[in-house]
């Protein structure tokens, strides 16, 4: 470390233009660097990848992006069971489809009268339109259709008909989901929450420099994604990402190493040589928690999924070009005009806050009491996490009035229910479509099956769609598509593909791997902070509670909006009955990776303070008095980072906000400002053990007390 800051101030004026070169390259082309992330979402080699990826190509009907289903409610003095009616019917949904280029769907008419569109007192029926689209439109629904399909029902439906759009793009879009902030705004807001922070921090207008970092990190990652474009797929969360988490990443660490410089030249140090004692202790913890970070988001390589791959290789790119900027940048700032812009000075770090004085004080003292608190707390949150559903939210939780939730509405009092909006499509030879449509209708769980209409010109494939009985974005959806599979597997050439496969597809070939990403991240963060720490007993430590902590988090999760508990009160949204299957894997990647960050920040400070004094009660006196605050503040900065996320419409964002949020402030207080220390207290001389053939020659301070 003292090498490369010895460098960086002896080519000060290059390094400010290096990183200037790259703010002037890169704010003009965010944009085009944002239009090359890829909006794909693939598990290549699963069936109902491959299933889906034929339907695009053979009808262009793309399962990513839900289909759009029309409710069509007779009055009581009509049914379909006349054939007038069926010809208005028939007739309302031709002048309909006309309204979308290339629509395809399927009807009680079109498909012979099949039982699958008609309630028991046939006054109900229903409608499933494809809009035909030429590639995958990943997150992106089809709002423009749906419009046009709406407002053309609404003026050709016979008359005392009542007729309603649905479906699950279309419920969003009631939600809301098509209008949020949008990132930069996001960004922003997170970033004005942060400025508060920093300026209670540090009482002076040096306040702002965190910031700046954040700038030139920011941007600077967008151009190596973009970079990273050109040699593989990037999915477009990435710019989330980057945009907040990396917001949060960079104040973290130009806070750590601003204060511990404030703190240098509170205890006489000045110029470059106060530059030089930070950066040889704050400026180490910042590289190794940029490596634990960068660990915890790489770990999503060894999932069998393209696009969570990606996110693991540009999300690896926050933390280490935060770590650069805060390593090179930021100390030719603080050692040329820093203390110009220390000023008025208000508040310095002579000495340790009086209050975290206290607080550490408490804790040796009541170390017990303190971890027992602690464990309670947190296994009460993780204990949910036992009853985590994975899938996609249910319909019922992604509007509250509007169009589509009336046709929600109408399918479950008429007793379809909500399986309408959530059908399976099989794909099969022709000569076998109507063996393949009896044999899925007996599946259990299946309330019918229909052969589509349409034949494609470039294949004897058709279309067949199968209707459950109940909404099957969960368990039972997943349940459905394993018996459905089972059920053709004797047929040649036939798939089953449809959204909730796809779904069902990711859940398994995600999850399945998932012990060896915990795994890989537990070797790879204890063999870097045992080097870190020169302990064994820390970096376990410090595994096991992170482990805990994210569990704490998913058990929010499920108390919040798997059961509604958080989510009536706070935003007037039903439960969802399930998580979106990739949200508890990233808030398990990210938390891990941050909060290793206060660990490391609280932790490398206790460990220089032992080897300065030989005693753990005083160390953890001082390091944890020395740190509370940073590590609370920079807490505070990505909460409010991550309620900037969730502050659109989108359900899903909402609820990937809610877990990091919940993990990142329960983490840092109930975890690194409670537990840990009250541990480390407890563990005593245990905490510095190290193999001896792994003890490297540091001449450090060996325990003259020990005891407690």
């Amino acid at each position: 470390m003292r090498r490369l800051t010895d460098f960086v101030l002896a080519h000060k004026r290059w390094v400010v233009a290096f990183w200037v070169a790259v703010l002037l390259f890169g704010v003009p082309n965010l944009q085009r660097a944002t239009r090359a992330f890829s909006q794909e979402f693939s598990v290549p080699g699963r069936q109902g990848y491959e299933t889906n990826r034929k339907l695009l190509h053979l009808y262009g009907i793309d399962p990513n992006t839900s289909s759009i289903v029309a409710v069509f409610r007779l009055p009581a003095t009509d049914t379909l069971g006349s054939p007038r009616a069926r010809r208005e019917l028939g007739t309302a949904l031709l002048n309909a489809s006309r309204a979308v280029p290339g629509v395809q769907y399927l009807s009680f008419d079109t498909t012979g009268g099949s039982k699958a569109f008609l309630s028991a007192d046939r006054r109900t029926t229903f409608a499933v339109f494809y809009p035909r689209f030429k590639k995958n439109r990943g997150f992106g629904g089809p709002s423009k259709e749906i419009d046009a399909l709406r407002a053309a029902l609404q003026k050709h439906h016979p008359a005392g008909w009542t007729v309603n759009v649905t479906g699950i793009d279309a419920l969003s879009d009631s939600g809301g989901g098509g209008s949020g902030p949008g990132v930069l705004v996001e960004a922003l807001l997170g970033g004005l929450g942060a400025l508060i922070v920093l300026a209670f921090v540090f009482a002076s207008f040096i306040a702002l420099v965190p910031l700046v970092m954040a700038v030139f990190a920011i941007v600077a990652t967008f151009m190596l994604m973009w970079a990273l474009t050109l040699v593989a797929s990037v999915s477009f969360i990435v710019q989330f990402l980057v945009a907040l988490i990396g917001l949060g990443v960079c104040i973290d660490y130009a806070l750590l190493l601003v204060v511990r410089w404030r703190e240098e030249h509170a205890n006489g140090h000045a110029g470059e040589q106060a530059v030089r004692r930070a950066m040889d202790t704050a400026g180490r913890a910042i590289v190794f928690s940029g490596t634990t970070v960068g660990i915890g988001l790489l770990s999503l390589v060894v999932l069998p999924v393209p696009f969570l791959r990606s996110i693991g290789y540009a999300g690896m790119l926050i933390p280490i070009v935060s770590v650069l900027v805060a390593t090179t940048l930021l100390p030719v700032i603080l050692a040329t005009i820093g203390e110009r812009l220390d000023w008025p000075r208000i508040r310095t770090e002579r000495d340790a806050p009086r209050f975290w004085v206290w607080w550490s004080r408490w804790i040796v003292r009541w170390r017990w009491i303190a971890a027992g608190v602690a464990l309670a707390i947190l296994i009460a949150l993780a204990i949910p996490a036992l009853r985590i559903q994975i899938g996609n939210a249910s319909p019922d939780s992604l509007a509250k009035t509007g169009d589509a939730r009336a046709g929600l509405v109408a399918l479950e009092q008429s007793g379809i229910g909500a399986g309408a909006l959530t059908e399976y499509v099989a794909v099969a030879p022709v000569y076998d479509a109507y063996d393949v449509a009896t044999k899925l209708a007996r599946v259990s769980g299946v309330r019918g099956a229909a052969v589509a209409p349409w034949r494609s010109l470039s294949s004897p494939d058709v279309v067949v769609a199968a209707f459950p009985d109940q909404e099957a974005n969960g368990g039972f959806g997943r349940s459905l598509y394993n018996r459905l599979k089972e059920a053709v597997a004797p047929l040649k050439g036939v798939g089953i593909g449809g959204q909730v496969a796809g779904a069902a597809d990711f859940v398994s070939a995600v999850y399945s791997n998932f012990p060896l990403m915990i795994a890989l991240i537990a070797v790879l963060t204890l063999l870097l902070l045992a080097r870190a720490f020169r302990s064994i007993l820390l970096p376990l430590k410090a595994i096991v509670l992170n482990l805990l902590s994210v569990a704490a988090a998913w058990g929010v999760l499920v108390l919040v909006w798997q059961e509604g508990h958080g989510s009536s009160l706070i935003w007037g949204i039903k439960p969802t009955h399930a998580i979106t299957a990739f949200i508890p894997l990233m808030v398990f990647a990210f938390l891990f990776g941050l909060s290793m960050d206060y660990e490391v920040f609280i932790l490398s400070r206790v460990r220089e303070e032992y080897d300065a004094t030989g005693s753990t009660d005083e160390a953890v006196v001082v390091g944890l008095s020395r740190t509370g605050r940073l590590v609370t503040s920079a807490a505070l900065i990505l909460f409010l980072a991550f309620a900037a996320l969730g502050s659109g419409p989108e359900v899903v964002i909402k609820i990937f906000a809610t877990g990091l949020a919940a993990g990142i402030i329960l983490d840092a207080t109930v975890v690194r400002a409670l537990l840990v220390p009250a541990l480390v207290s407890l563990f005593g001389k245990w905490n510095w053990w190290l193999p001896r053939f792994a003890r490297p020659e540091l001449g450090s301070a060996r325990g003259a007390d020990d005891s407690v």
